[in-house]
């Protein structure tokens, strides 16, 4: 853990410049609208240690599979968000020395990241080795109210000369992904222009053809007064830029306003996608700047209105979960169902910018209660829009009769991930895929959705199931061999309890919507089973019989289940008796030894108990939880939150808080020591739900909503806001006790603690201490 950035419930802050830290500044610092956005990168030059990000939603490059040798049913690609053009860049020349904190004295620095109105804002004070000094304020966001453009307000101030600067705004395209497996630039220059006060770069990736118009549109102030200004073209391969000479006079700012659009022809023609970035530069150089911000701030107002969470008396706790808040609604907004949720969103190039399992398990449940429910319906969609390819990736595998295989990384449906112990045997991702489409229809109540989609997915990974598992001869049940659960720090493993539990409850969930979608959509039943060649009798005879059957690995000396055959065969040694010099694991030990030990990367039994409590008592839980919490090292972003919300299902307040506070502040204070390559969004989707489903302790019973409130002892309060079937409640949790406020004009029925409450529209109840 370190404490770089202030504490400020607002704002992130990085007070004074530390170059070894730059790279996880710049994943903090990142921006991004959910259609582009980029990394913290300074405008002007920087020859320090940096990664130049900057990205546009769903252009991805299908860069070649790099392994020792080839396997049969390993993907040929590994997907990537790429690098896009960079249209932050202003080269920044005082006299003949160019401004460059890597080489300049830094006297003072200065950058926050304003969450409550969505711009990033440094300022610093910089000596050349002249012993030139200047003052620089840079200002950028990227539009929320138009999502294809960004703007940035640069201002530089002479302190101690006068003389000429030059200002240098450009557009490079000339980039590379640092991931890239050989090396390789992937984008074609298509053609370029640049003239007085605008220019364009068009690219073309290389063999997915994605075309994308970044464009630049730039006016000059000086003293805050726009002045005519002369500038010289430049032009190099797949790079423009305009060259400004000023003479700056001691004291007197110079301001570089520069517009930027980048375009893609998801949206547009290929041909038009010039005409178009310089019609849409011109709308907002006409709005200008003041008023591009001004949008952006109401912008987020009314995204803050309906999901911020308030933590009154822990100013570290509310600036964490604020921040996640703020990185999820910059990478996904839901307008468009081609696009999904990346590990590392717009922040970084790992994981390959693609989508995980991370957005079924834990993605969903932020979106389902903080936006429309069309929003979670358009991530839904996404998974059914592959499912042929899903079934392409099981066949690949040697699964036949429509069995689905969804991938474990992909852009477009095709599996791209190419770690084999992760491709062929990290399964567990398509009970995700399922569990995803349960999790929706119980909060939404879209019944409809499985008639209409759901169903044919089901059946399609039952299929997958119903072919996966081996039947034992030796126990007389049905095995699952060769896998690897949520804990990858364990492969090719066999009977893992999680992937196990979850297969069997999808046939168990298949077979009970086959009834209802039977029973009430009789025609589209048919439609469907004709469609698909399903087998009615014999193929639910055969999903019941492996129900029946199913073998689970479980211990009754220490009456818990087994995370695999012979996990009690392995050294038990606690995380608590390992040297803080050997963590993270991943980093200190090899590979080998780190698939003998004891220890665990992430939730894997307890990912099974949270999501299926239900079937579970508290004792049976709390076995488990006291015997896998002390084995695990979560050195997975997505662990913290899922040992949270059941620790504060237990009673256990301060493990609960230790573990909320860790998922919240993981990338501000960089937990694992691996911020530099980007945040991890999609696990921050899972800190909300340490704080609405761990301490809130909500739930969607029988329709019902319901709330189960622990309040830590550091928090006076805590309140949030969830929008369910068409109401919208503000809850509010404090030692008086839980308020909930009905701001829609939606009558509804909630339980707290157990008791039914009937709360009017635009109406309240308030639950007290004593009464509880």
């Amino acid at each position: 853990m370190k404490d770089y950035f202030k504490v400020d419930e607002w704002k992130i802050i990085e007070d004074g410049f530390d170059p070894h830290y730059n790279k996880v500044a710049e994943s903090v610092f990142s921006l991004g609208n959910g259609r582009m956005g980029q990394r913290a990168n300074f405008e002007e030059a920087y020859s320090g240690d940096t990664l130049q990000g900057n990205y546009v939603a769903g252009v991805y490059y299908p860069d070649k599979t790099r392994v020792g040798w080839w396997k049969n049913g390993y993907p040929e690609y590994f997907a990537k968000v790429l690098n896009a053009a960079n249209w932050i860049g202003i080269d920044v020349w005082i006299g003949d020395e160019q401004l460059d904190l890597a080489k300049c004295e830094v006297l003072n620095f200065r950058r926050e990241l304003n969450m409550k109105k969505g711009y990033l804002k440094r300022n610093f004070r910089a000596r050349t080795a002249s012993g030139k000094e200047v003052e620089v304020e840079a200002i950028r966001f990227c539009s929320m109210a138009d999502d294809e453009t960004g703007v940035i307000k640069y201002t530089i101030t002479p302190v101690n000369f006068e003389g000429e600067i030059t200002l240098t705004p450009f557009i490079d395209g000339d980039i590379v992904n640092k991931d890239s497996n050989y090396d390789e630039k992937f984008w074609d220059e298509v053609k370029k222009e640049v003239s007085h006060d605008n220019g364009f770069v068009q690219l073309r990736t290389k063999k997915t053809g994605f075309e994308v118009a970044t464009a630049m549109k730039f006016t000059v102030l000086q003293n805050g007064i726009p002045v005519e200004f002369e500038s010289a073209p430049v032009q190099k391969e797949k790079y423009i830029a305009a060259e400004i000479k000023l003479q700056a006079s001691q004291g007197q700012s110079i301001t570089l306003i520069k517009y930027a659009a980048n375009l893609s022809s998801q949206n547009y023609g290929a041909d038009e996608l010039a005409e178009k970035t310089a019609d849409i530069l011109t709308i907002i150089s006409n709005k200008g700047f003041d008023t591009m911000l001004a949008e952006q701030a109401a912008a987020w107002a009314d995204k803050w209105q309906y999901n911020d969470i308030i933590i009154e008396g822990d100013a570290a706790a509310q600036q964490g979960i604020r921040f996640n808040i703020f990185q999820l609604n910059q990478t996904y907004t839901g307008e468009d169902d081609r696009l999904n949720i990346g590990p590392k969103g717009f922040t970084g190039e790992k994981y390959g910018g693609s989508t995980y399992w991370d957005t079924e398990a834990y993605c969903v449940p932020f979106y389902l209660a903080t936006a429309e429910p069309k929003v979670a319906r358009n991530l839904l969609l996404y998974r059914y829009k592959q499912l042929g390819k899903a079934i392409d990736n099981a066949k690949l595998l040697g699964f036949k009769n429509g069995a689905a295989l969804y991938p474990m990384v992909t852009m477009d449906g095709t599996e791209c991930h190419n770690e084999w112990e992760i491709t062929f045997e990290e399964i567990h991702r398509n009970g995700a895929i399922a569990y995803a489409i349960y999790n929706y229809t119980r909060y939404t109540g879209d019944e409809a959705y499985l008639a209409d989609y759901g169903l044919e997915v089901l059946i399609a990974i039952s299929r997958f199931w119903a072919q996966r598992i081996t039947w034992s001869a030796e126990r007389n049940l049905y095995v699952m061999l060769g896998v690897t659960g949520p804990n990858e720090y364990e492969n090719n493993i066999n009977n893992n309890w999680y992937t196990s539990t979850i297969a069997i409850w999808c046939l168990k969930y298949t077979l009970e919507v086959i009834g209802k979608v039977k029973d009430t959509k009789a025609a589209k039943y048919n439609e469907l089973i004709g469609k698909i060649a399903f087998n009615e009798e014999m193929e639910c005879e055969r999903f019941a019989d492996i129900i029946a059957k199913m073998y689970f690995p479980y211990d009754d000396k220490l009456q818990i289940f087994l995370q695999q055959d012979g996990y009690l065969d392995k050294e038990q040694i606690l995380v608590k008796d390992l040297p803080a010099t050997e963590r993270p694991l991943v980093q200190k030990w090899s590979w080998d030894r780190i698939l003998r030990s004891v220890f665990i990367k992430q939730a894997d039994v307890l990912q099974g108990l949270y999501f299926f409590e239900d079937n579970y008592d508290m004792d049976t839980i709390r076995r488990n939880f006291n015997f896998y919490e002390p084995r695990t090292v979560h050195e997975s972003s997505l662990s913290p939150c899922v040992h949270a919300i059941l620790a504060a299902k237990l009673g256990d307040v301060d493990k609960a808080y230790e573990f909320y506070l860790r998922t919240s502040r993981l990338d501000i204070d960089d937990y694992n020591n691996d911020t530099d390559d980007g945040c991890h969004i999609t696990s921050m989707a899972g800190t909300w739900m340490a704080v609405v489903e761990g301490f809130g302790g909500m739930r969607v019973k029988d329709g019902v909503l319901s709330f189960n409130p622990l309040l830590p002892p550091k928090w006076n309060a805590f309140s949030f806001q969830v929008g369910f079937r068409g109401a919208l409640l503000n809850v509010r949790v404090s030692r008086e006790g839980i308020n909930i406020k009905n701001t829609s004009d939606q009558k509804i029925t909630v339980k707290v603690y157990g008791a039914a409450h009937n709360i009017n529209a635009n109406d309240a109840v308030l639950v007290k201490s004593n009464e509880i």
